[in-house]
């Protein structure tokens, strides 16, 4: 009997020191989290604030402070993408240009942000310019690699469309489908001070997906799923497809208060939309796997759960605050 009382006593104290050390390392994350908390640099170099026109001059970019002045602006990050992006390119004006032909009154603009590519991105880019004019096709170059968020951020910024898509570069989500896309934006009501988000989404073809992908790639899909849930964001089932449609109003608003540049910068953005109590639609669109992702499975994945944790314990130990909208240089 005593033995039994003594072996109690010592599991007892175990798991106090279990628990304590488990209090112990959560207090250092957060304490690593709040600490670590940057602002992300807003400042634009002298080349980021200028495109190109067709016959070379330069022009600065108008700001998402300005009143719109185009009906659509459609913003495409791309890193190191002149083998993918003409693919996508050829789709996506083949349709603007239908629609605007149908529809004169429809205008549009295609901002590609070139995220510090190390290939012909810029060049691929500046022949659409070349081809449709600086008024349809914009290229942005950024001097260094911000990440997929802050080239998408920087793209918005400087955009002047009424509704702002978000494309990426692989066109993986059939182009046609923004306009499943836009109805889901429009049948959102109320949408406060004119602010509401269209997300595309691929939740319908997760069972497809889990057939043809490895028992690990599964368990980090689902892992990364649950960490959304868990710590930022309810009601949405994919987080991360690259199709998504603001209004200027929302855009201004969620752009302003990003601070996550790479991979998991989506999930911040509908994160503080919804803090800020956004509408969002979550729209089924049609989507293919492209070959050539920049996303590398493992740690991709490990660098995103780590931003999941952090943007959740940074906004609520106040070193990240929503902003209030500000221009910048």
């Amino acid at each position: 009997m005593e033995v039994g009382l003594g072996l109690g006593l010592g599991l007892c104290q175990l798991l106090q020191v279990a628990a304590a050390l488990a209090l112990l390392l959560l207090l250092l994350v957060i304490i690593v989290a709040h600490v670590t908390a940057g602002m992300v640099d807003q400042t634009r170099a002298e080349q980021e604030k200028h495109f190109l026109t067709a016959s070379g001059n330069k022009e600065p970019f108008p700001s998402l402070f300005d009143p719109h002045s185009r009906e659509l602006s459609v913003v495409v990050p791309s890193y190191n993408e002149e083998s993918r992006l003409p693919v996508m390119m050829e789709e996506a004006m083949e349709y603007l240009e239908k629609r605007q032909k149908k529809n004169p009154s429809f205008t549009y603009e295609v901002i590609i942000v070139d995220d510090g590519s190390k290939d012909g991105t810029t060049e691929v880019g500046l022949g659409y310019t070349r081809k449709y004019g600086a008024d349809k096709v914009r290229v942005l170059t950024l001097k260094k690699n911000r990440g997929k968020g802050g080239a998408v951020r920087m793209g918005t910024l400087s955009s002047r469309g009424r509704l702002i898509l978000m494309a990426d570069a692989d066109g993986a989500t059939k182009f046609g489908d923004i306009e499943k896309v836009e109805a889901g934006l429009e049948n959102l009501s109320p949408k406060p001070e004119n602010m509401a988000i269209s997300c595309g989404s691929r939740a319908h073809l997760e069972k497809e997906s889990v057939a043809q992908r490895s028992l690990f790639r599964t368990f980090l899909m689902y892992g990364f799923h649950f960490l959304v849930w868990f710590f930022c964001v309810k009601g949405i089932k994919d987080t991360q497809c690259g199709f998504k449609l603001f209004t200027r109003e929302a855009a201004l608003r969620t752009f302003s208060s990003l601070h996550v540049e790479r991979w998991a910068f989506d999930v911040e953005l509908l994160y503080v939309a919804q803090c800020l109590k956004i509408p969002i639609a979550e729209v089924a669109v049609n989507w293919t796997e492209i070959e050539g992702s920049k996303l590398v499975p493992f740690w991709s994945w490990l660098q995103m759960g780590r931003d999941l944790v952090f943007i959740r314990l940074r906004y609520i130990t106040g070193a990240w605050r929503l902003e209030s909208p500000r221009k910048t240089q």
